[in-house]
């Protein structure tokens, strides 16, 4: 690939870039994709909107860019919590990096790189990429020592700024415990693999079992039942009431001549059935008979103290690991209730299951993988099919299709991989939402560092010298070199992918076209108009880490071996920083979180990319005939690796356990002021399974009274859109 095939596909993404981001200012505008582009405020208060027409909706503008540069940390961490901050700590820490990395390697190892042999060079739009990399660099050469000091620049940097932010966010989560007074999971464990007695039912066995060894501690329990297709009716049925919710308290309905496409009545055609707010009093839809049918071998225990409960989620309860098996309990909205249910002895089967499915299908991906690898090595492929000569003749087309087609098809299949690691971390038994999500998040990444970077690579060099490149592979000292030699000629890939899978991906991310779809399908085939109906989406940190570290990864990778993909590199993590600020604050909805656990992973694969840059720039300084240089590198291949284990000793646990400390402070505060009785009344009811929050709502709807009661939160009369756009959410100091 040239210069001109990749200024040719960097010309089309940055087209497609300007043209959705216009259409983004414009469609956020529209009173109808409120619910789109302002979910987190819609969350926030229920709005009435009379917006008349004005012209200004159907001009692109970049407010929306002014506000969420504008945006404190604190209202960031008001409206996302403490794991949106740690990721946006992390597209900061990617600014800082390669910033540093593009100053030092532009201006010192580019122009090193292009004169590094006595060649007759081509105009610019014409040189082949290869001779801006290392690769283009003569053996035995005097300057390679530059690219060892660019190495210890950029090292130094990265591990320097690592500290300061383990630092900060170890205290911000830190932070994040003491100020949660009143979370119900501090004094709650979940108790799995409850053994079944034949005399006695498993509520019985929990009961005996915790006030014969934990009785000075033990509160009271709950035991977990059987959901499956009462708990699948119970929430279609608070859909539907929140659809017809709007309907039932307009004093007017106007008729349509438009009908609903399902049933064949029109819009308006439902009638709101009375309430029976008596029948509707008791908190389950079972007797006691049938819920002791329906219990299964799980239990939420509650205890009196925040310690005691840490004590009991930590300790093993029986000689047998098998049984009693005890975690802390996650938050009420976080708990994933369906896999409580699953028996506890089938996870190890579920796992096995897993990575078996997960070997096979990352042998699958090598397919596509092959393919857009063989389409960026077109002049290679005509050699071996001629038939491909024809396109050569096409100067246009040959770019399209070796500088842009390649991204595009592999990113096509790439979609199928974050849902289909999704199903994985289900069924291997995650207890929270959020730790499934986290789950997801590290398979992802695993995933496509090894399609996206290493499968790539290994193609690469199978395509050069795939005789050698085989029986290379068998001996692990020859691993070194094969990436010095197959990292810079895989980098014209990398480029390529971090425009379309970056640039391109960042402006689906702000349009976001599966919202805007269901919202055009719920208001005009479907005739909803209540916004508040449509749902809303937590923010996809198992699609977006994963994302934001392996462009960290391709661009630590490539730095000093081709450096020309910085300032592409630079472009993206400003874009995203912008972009992501944007839709925390306006889009996605904060439902749980993990208190910053993402942080460890965007910490561990910085340190991993780190010594495989430096590994891969050993063998290339080796290949190159360079000891002094290959003599400064084994140091600061050491030094990361000692710097990671400090990070490792000194922060990570805090990520791993909570500290006892601060649990028993907090529970001496809540003694001294009184709280840990009504803290106690509110255990019993605070983890509910079945209980609908919008049928208890309907419960309120039925009184006869002029007031109207829409939700837990308060009716706001908002008389334009962009009073809706400046409601910011109530600030917490981080």
């Amino acid at each position: 690939m040239d210069i001109s095939a990749l200024l040719t596909s960097a010309g089309i993404n940055t087209a497609v870039c300007v043209a959705l981001f216009s259409l983004y200012s414009v469609l956020r505008k529209q009173p109808s994709l409120v619910s789109v582009y302002f979910g987190q405020k819609l969350a926030q208060a229920s709005s009435k909107r009379h917006d008349p027409f004005w012209f200004g909706r159907l001009i692109p503008s970049a407010s929306w860019i002014v506000k969420a540069w504008e945006a404190s940390e604190d209202e960031l961490y008001a409206t996302g919590g403490v794991d949106a901050v740690v990721f946006l700590r992390a597209v900061v820490f990617s600014i800082r990096v390669f910033t540093v990395a593009a100053i030092v390697c532009l201006f010192l190892v580019l122009p090193l790189n292009y004169f590094g042999k006595e060649m007759s060079h081509k105009q610019i739009p014409d040189e082949p990429l290869n001779v801006f990399t290392i690769g283009n660099v003569k053996e035995g050469s005097k300057w390679l020592w530059a690219h060892c000091l660019a190495l210890y620049i950029i090292s130094c940097c990265a591990c320097l700024l690592l500290y300061f932010e383990y630092k900060n966010i170890t205290k911000m989560r830190l932070g994040h415990i003491t100020a949660s007074n009143s979370y119900p999971s501090h004094f709650t464990v979940i108790v799995r693999a409850i053994p079944w007695v034949k005399e006695e039912s498993y509520n019985e066995t929990v009961t005996k079992f915790f006030t014969d060894f934990y009785a000075s501690s033990y509160l009271s329990h709950q035991m977990v039942y059987q959901s499956g297709a009462i708990q699948k009716l119970m929430s279609d049925a608070e859909k539907m009431y929140k659809m017809l919710k709007s309907t039932h308290m307009e004093k007017h309905c106007v008729p349509r001549l438009m009908r609903c496409g399902i049933c064949g009545g029109t819009a308006t055609s439902f009638k709101m059935l009375s309430n029976e707010p008596k029948s509707s009093r008791g908190e389950s839809f079972f007797d006691g008979s049938d819920m002791r049918k329906k219990e299964c071998g799980a239990a939420l225990v509650f205890f009196r103290t925040r310690y005691a409960a840490l004590v009991a989620s930590e300790a093993l309860q029986s000689p047998n690991p098998m049984s009693w098996v005890t975690d802390s309990a996650p938050e009420p909205r976080d708990i994933y209730w369906s896999n409580l249910c699953v028996p506890y002895r089938l996870f190890w089967i579920r796992k096995i299951a897993v990575i078996v499915a997960s070997i096979f299908f990352v042998i699958f991906f090598l397919v596509p993988v092959v393919f857009t690898q063989s389409l960026v090595h077109l002049d290679k492929l005509k050699k071996i099919f001629p038939f491909l000569k024809d396109i050569g003749q096409r100067k246009i087309l040959e770019q399209l299709i070796s500088g842009y087609l390649p991204s595009v098809i592999f990113i096509i299949f790439l979609y199928v991989v974050p849902p289909l690691m999704l199903v994985f971390s289900t069924l291997e038994g995650a207890i929270s939402r959020s730790g499934r999500k986290r789950s997801t998040c590290i398979k992802v990444l695993y995933f496509i560092i090894w399609n996206v970077f290493f499968a790539n690579i290994l193609t690469e060099a199978a395509i050069d010298h795939y005789q050698v490149s085989i029986k290379k592979l068998g001996d692990a000292k020859h691993i070194p070199n094969l990436l010095a030699n197959a990292v810079p000629a895989t980098a014209t890939y990398f480029m390529t992918y971090v425009l379309t899978s970056g640039w391109a991906s960042l402006s689906c991310e702000l349009i976001q076209p599966f919202a805007l779809l269901c919202n055009l399908f719920y208001r005009y085939i479907l005739q909803n108009k209540d916004d508040s109906s449509y749902g809303t989406y937590t923010f996809p940190y198992h699609t977006e880490v994963p994302r934001v570290l392996l462009f960290g990864l391709l661009g630590l990778t490539c730095s000093i071996l081709a450096p020309l993909i910085l300032p592409f590199l630079l472009v993206y993590f400003v874009l995203a920083y912008l972009v992501y600020r944007n839709q925390i604050l306006n889009v996605y909805v904060t439902k749980y979180e993990t208190g910053g656990l993402y942080w460890p992973i965007v910490h561990n694969t910085t340190i991993f990319s780190l010594v495989l840059t430096q590994i891969i720039a050993l063998g290339t300084f080796g290949i190159k005939e360079s000891p002094i240089a290959s003599g400064f590198t084994i140091p600061l291949i050491i030094g990361t690796l000692l710097f990671n284990e400090y990070c490792r000793q000194r922060f990570h646990p805090v990520f791993r356990k909570t500290p006892a400390k601060i649990l028993i402070e907090m529970d001496r505060k809540d003694e001294h002021c009184g709280r840990l009785e009504e803290i106690h009344q509110k255990l019993q009811s605070v983890y509910c399974q079945f209980r609908s929050k919008s049928l208890n709502l309907h419960r309120t709807l039925d009184q006869n009274t002029t007031e109207t009661v829409l939700d837990c939160t308060e009716t706001v009369d908002v008389a334009r859109l962009e009073d809706l756009e400046q409601n910011t959410p109530g600030k917490r100091s981080i």
